[in-house]
């Protein structure tokens, strides 16, 4: 068990829904940041690890603001916390290489096939058999992913494998996270992730390092992980007031927000087929939440 005490959930959905919306509009922040970081020249992995550097600094004061005592830090899971520390730094890291030639919208719409991911391996994993109706949604994700990359036309840049890389790594990183849920706190599991993300990355920044321009870019490269941060703690607390079959639908807000700051910034519309297979894999997305739904009920 964690050191660090778990509070008990509240049913409080409106309060849930609100930290989940927040919590993709802080994702969405990055994002774009990163976005408009690596065009100014800026070395993807060395934003990486400045989002996990401030992450680190601030998991760890809140960690410690009940005392100094080692016990705090510990926890009897600490493989499982760890391998999913690593999943989410991998992911991220690749995500921000991704954001370099692909456009925001791209990349979000291919991750957005995690909780198909999330489907197919809990059956393997946690014993969840997949029913036809949601085998159904899994093979439209994935067909919905194949429009918006068109793998065999001139459209495909290799780059598209990242993203599809990093919706499986959070779709185990998801499966993790609902094994420890109420075992370890979220306290400790925020520490765990800055800390890990900043060790790992640290010889990337060293050897990569490249000082911003100016001070809004300074500004913007350290509130990377403020509001990388701010978005995993609100989306852990979110499940605090409201079920995961309650938030699932809320997530997809992301998309609705990368596409906003990628007009308002860079003046860019998606396609027709990254608009067309968005949209079938959030109906596949929205399909298999529809289904699990009902069988809790």
């Amino acid at each position: 068990m964690s050191r660090v005490a778990i509070p008990a959930t509240e049913d409080r959905a409106q309060l849930g829904i609100a930290m989940m919306l927040a919590a993709w509009f802080f994702f969405s922040l990055i994002d774009t940041s990163v976005k408009w970081l690596v065009l100014a020249g800026l070395p993807a992995l060395q934003l990486a690890f400045m989002r996990y550097f401030a992450h680190f600094f601030l998991s760890t004061a809140l960690v410690l603001r009940g005392g100094a005592d080692l016990e705090r830090f510990k926890t009897t899971h600490l493989g499982w916390v760890m391998f999913r520390a690593y999943l989410l730094t991998a992911s991220t890291a690749l995500n921000f290489v991704a954001l370099i030639y692909l456009p925001l919208t791209v990349t979000a719409a291919i991750m957005f096939t995690s909780p198909i991911w999330t489907c197919l391996l809990a059956w393997p994993m946690l014993g969840e058999r997949a029913g036809p109706w949601r085998i159904f949604g899994i093979v439209m994700g994935f067909a919905g992913v194949l429009v918006v990359m068109r793998p065999f036309g001139a459209e495909f840049h290799w780059a598209m494998l990242l993203p599809l890389h990093n919706a499986l790594a959070l779709a185990l990183y998801s499966i993790i996270t609902r094994k420890l849920s109420g075992v370890v706190a979220t306290e400790t599991m925020q520490f765990y992730m800055g800390a890990f993300g900043t060790a790992a990355l640290l010889p990337f920044a060293i050897w990569q390092w490249v000082n911003p321009a100016n001070v809004m870019d300074w500004v913007i490269m350290v509130l990377l992980g403020v509001w990388g941060w701010a978005g995993h703690e609100l989306l852990t607390r979110a499940h605090r007031f409201a079920a995961a079959n309650t938030l699932m639908p809320y997530a997809y807000s992301f998309l609705i927000f990368l596409s906003i700051s990628s007009y308002l910034i860079w003046g860019h519309i998606p396609d027709g087929y990254t608009m067309l297979g968005a949209a079938i894999i959030t109906g596949s997305g929205l399909l298999i939440w529809a289904r699990e739904r009902r069988r809790a009920l």
